[in-house]
């Protein structure tokens, strides 16, 4: 990624700004941290959302990951597909977003996935942060039984707390990160 792009320098102080939270908390996984990165004031806010949306797709396409589908599991994941698909539109690309359920539906069409058909397609599963990795795991399952072919996972802030080790072992695809812990200053 052009490390010194504007998107991404702007995209990096709002998320110092708003989204790291200091003090004693406990992570989805189940883990304590001495901080949280609360994302979702990222990706629902006006100015953050557009910029995660540019800085990913330059992200992917830096390291030359084709796709036409991305998505994760709700409800970190959704807006940060959304943002990715309002970028690529802008730049005149068809990339459609999707969203996974953590267990399928047991009425009306029974889906797990939601959104365009990703059967047959190359997905990109994202998610806002990770932790475990359980979370993008569970999305990819839900992308493969789907019919999709994940080509890579990838998250605006790497914890470094091995999810990238383990999504990479277990989904054997790449796992790609925007900013790692270390540029937050923590």
């Amino acid at each position: 990624m052009t490390k010194n792009s504007a998107a991404r320098a702007r995209l990096l102080e709002l998320i110092k700004e708003l989204a790291v939270v200091h003090g004693k908390v406990i992570l989805s996984s189940g883990k304590e941290a001495d901080y949280y990165i609360d994302l979702r004031r990222i990706t629902l806010h006006h100015e953050a959302a557009p910029l995660v949306g540019a800085v990913m797709l330059e992200l992917l396409d830096e390291a030359g990951i084709e796709f036409t589908n991305a998505g994760g599991l709700t409800m970190g994941a959704d807006p940060v597909g959304t943002a990715l698909m309002h970028a690529a539109g802008t730049a005149g690309r068809a990339i459609d977003a999707f969203v996974v359920r953590k267990a399928q539906k047991s009425y009306g069409m029974g889906r797990q996935v939601e959104g365009p058909e990703v059967k047959g397609r190359n997905v990109v599963v994202l998610e806002d942060t990770s932790t475990t990795g359980g979370s993008a795991l569970t999305a990819v399952e839900g992308v493969r039984a789907a019919g999709g072919n994940v080509v890579a996972v990838a998250v605006i802030v790497d914890r470094d707390t091995g999810s990238k080790e383990r999504i990479e072992a277990e989904a054997g695809v790449p796992y790609l990160f925007a900013f790692g812990k270390d540029e937050l200053g923590l």
